[in-house]
């Protein structure tokens, strides 16, 4: 499938069992896959459509669904060994999805020899379209992408809620994020912060914006200074942030944070 087939398809997707849903899921739609852990059953919906899709077109290919993985765990250990993979994200943000929030994705990355190679987000709400290709940039609805200058201050964001607030040495206090990896990672490309400092580092969840972060001129990494590689399943600490400068910045600061 070619770029814009993929785009297509996670359009579809949406329009046809995620925007339905919106701001009109029944209590039963709504389930609990562990303690804050949500799912719905647009979630599950979407994931088998785009992974059945994606199946058809790339018979070869290990496709990771958020969804699927929650099931049986043996599909991450199977994405960590492919040569040719694939993420779905079908409804990132579920919690603002069900609270009846816009700040929501479909999200797919393609990886190939453990490289992220495409990257797809789709915010249906806000009508958003973000696409990265290796080596050939990240776009928005079209648009080429490139990550704006520095400010005078240095914005941090975080999901994780302990975090509000601290203050990495002279930098302000970190803020909280949109909640949701397909919002966070645009408005990071944007400009609208200048790093991110996540917990969890779920393939589905970082993948798609790592291409697009980088291929925009930022620079996604672990705690310890690895580059981001998604199928190494670090277990904990990722750091996204406007450019390498930063990150360097930063990840110098990161062992203040409580709960390392």
């Amino acid at each position: 499938m070619d770029t814009d087939a993929v785009l297509a398809l996670l359009k579809d997707v949406a329009e046809e069992v995620i925007n339905p849903r919106f701001q009109a899921l029944a209590s039963g739609d709504i389930h609990h896959k562990g303690p804050g852990d949500l799912v719905t059953i647009a979630d599950h919906e979407a994931e088998v459509l785009i992974t059945d899709a994606l199946l058809a077109a790339y018979p070869d290919a290990v496709v990771l669904g958020e969804e699927a993985a929650s099931a049986d765990a043996s599909v991450l250990d199977r994405f960590a060994g492919a040569e040719h993979a694939f993420t779905v994200d079908p409804v990132d943000g579920t919690k603002n999805f069900v609270s009846g929030s816009p700040d929501h994705a479909v999200m797919v990355a393609e990886l190939q020899g453990g490289d992220v190679v495409r990257s797809w987000i789709w915010q249906p709400q806000h009508e958003m379209a973000y696409v990265a290709e290796r080596g050939a940039g990240a776009f928005r609805n079209g648009e080429r992408l490139v990550r704006p200058p520095l400010g005078d201050v240095v914005r941090g964001v975080t999901s994780r809620r302990t975090w509000i607030g601290r203050a990495l040495g002279t930098l302000r206090e970190l803020e909280l994020t949109w909640v949701c990896c397909g919002v966070d990672y645009p408005h990071l490309v944007e400009g609208d912060a200048d790093y991110v400092v996540y917990w969890k580092t779920k393939p589905w969840d970082h993948a798609p914006g790592s291409l697009l972060l980088t291929e925009a001129g930022g620079h996604l990494g672990t705690f310890a200074g690895a580059p981001y590689r998604p199928q190494n399943q670090e277990p904990r600490g990722l750091l996204a942030a406007a450019d390498r400068a930063t990150y360097d910045l930063v990840r110098g600061l990161i062992p203040s944070l409580p709960g390392l």
